[in-house]
């Protein structure tokens, strides 16, 4: 089997047209973006174009826009900048729920200890955090509700515009890291009603190491990063101008893409062989609908993700996230789902994106087929 990459959601490659539009800022654009002369002006210029190209994406102003180190940055920076900021309630209250990725789910352990008060909700067996849940849990000094947009292992998409009209009727704050989302389904501040959402460049074709954090006008955050005024005072650290045009230029394609469809229905097919060829034997977890169109998480009962993958080394996919990779027990969002775990350990993610193809998937499953063999 030629190599075969099954793991976007871990992070994509670099879009040919990012590549193009950072070129130029790799051998001649090399100004401080804080300078006032010509260098400087220039690499400044693409900066507030980039702005306007994540602002566009996400239907917002581009004042609204901060860049950051990438998404952990832009959750901590929202996470954070609320509790430090928050002057209305001592201690003050967070809702997240229980399936965050880390950069969430840590932040709040760690705030935990610094006096906050967290609230973790339950999801359902899909992953699906309910509405209602939320609105049983704010307190008189909840001050934010943080709910991922879609999950990053099951691909389950959470009603993040009913929890944000829930937060808003109680005049709490709404965060929702949109990492997974942005660029594979339609994310708007506005449709979602957020008051901060995280995007991550190398999860849409941009480079690692950049992101950004919608910050809704009127809203207040004690700045995460200390030093001089960049961006607007709100995040200081010299701007890394190379990769802030990635992002935008990513965005500006994520808008552009008629990707989703293709990509869903080479998904949807992908499941229908691996049902086909297994039957009983494979397991699909998250939402069988209402999830990302390129996220397939299957679990081959009564086996060890692991101990598959490491028989088909050149495919390239994982058994959950990226970040509990090496580990043989249970992820914790199918142990939050009740996944028994004669199911969870026989998990694997196949995250499929724009350069997937069918010959791909096809061989994936003969490859699998020889494994149980």
């Amino acid at each position: 089997m030629d190599r075969v990459y099954f793991d976007y959601n871990a992070t994509t490659p670099l879009a040919p047209e990012v590549a193009l539009a950072m070129r130029p800022f790799m051998d001649e654009a090399y100004g401080n973006p804080s300078s006032l002369h010509w260098a400087g002006q220039r690499a400044r210029t693409a900066i507030e174009h980039a702005r306007c190209q994540v602002a566009n994406l996400l239907g917002c102003e581009p004042t609204e826009v901060i860049f950051t180190s990438g998404g952990t940055e832009a959750n901590n920076a929202g996470l954070a900048g609320v509790y430090f900021s928050n002057n209305k309630h001592t201690p003050p209250h967070f809702i997240v729920s229980i399936v965050e990725h880390p950069s969430v789910a840590k932040t709040v352990d760690f705030l935990e200890r610094l006096g906050a008060q967290v609230t973790r909700v339950a999801v359902d067996r899909y992953g699906e955090v309910d509405p209602e849940d939320v609105r049983r849990a704010i307190r008189p000094n909840t001050a934010l509700v943080s709910v991922m947009h879609a999950n990053n292992e099951v691909g389950t998409i959470e009603p993040i515009a009913q929890i944000a009209a829930i937060a808003r009727q109680h005049g709490v704050l709404m965060h929702s890291d949109a990492a997974q989302s942005t660029g594979k389904i339609p994310v708007n501040v506005d449709d979602l009603g957020v008051d901060l959402l995280t995007i991550a460049g190398h999860k849409m074709y941009a480079t690692q190491g950049v992101g950004a954090l919608f910050i809704r006008k009127g809203v207040t955050l004690e700045p995460f990063m200390h030093g001089a005024a960049h961006e607007a005072g709100r995040r200081a650290g010299t701007e890394n101008v190379l990769e802030i045009v990635a992002l935008g230029a990513a965005c500006e394609l994520a808008e552009q893409s008629t990707d989703a469809t293709s990509v869903r229905n080479l998904r949807d097919h992908f499941w229908q062989l691996l049902e086909e060829r297994f039957g009983e034997i494979v397991v699909l977890n998250g939402h069988p609908e209402r999830r990302l169109p390129n996220t397939l998480n299957v679990s081959f009962t009564n086996h060890f993700g692991h101990a598959i993958l490491s028989r088909m080394d050149r495919l390239a996919a994982s058994t959950g996230s990226a970040c509990h990779d090496g580990s043989y027990n249970l992820s914790p969002v199918l142990h939050a789902m009740g996944v028994p775990e004669s199911i969870g350990l026989g998990a694997i993610r196949f995250s499929l994106g724009r350069n997937s193809t069918l010959e791909e998937v096809e061989s994936v499953v003969e490859q699998l087929s020889n494994v149980f063999t």
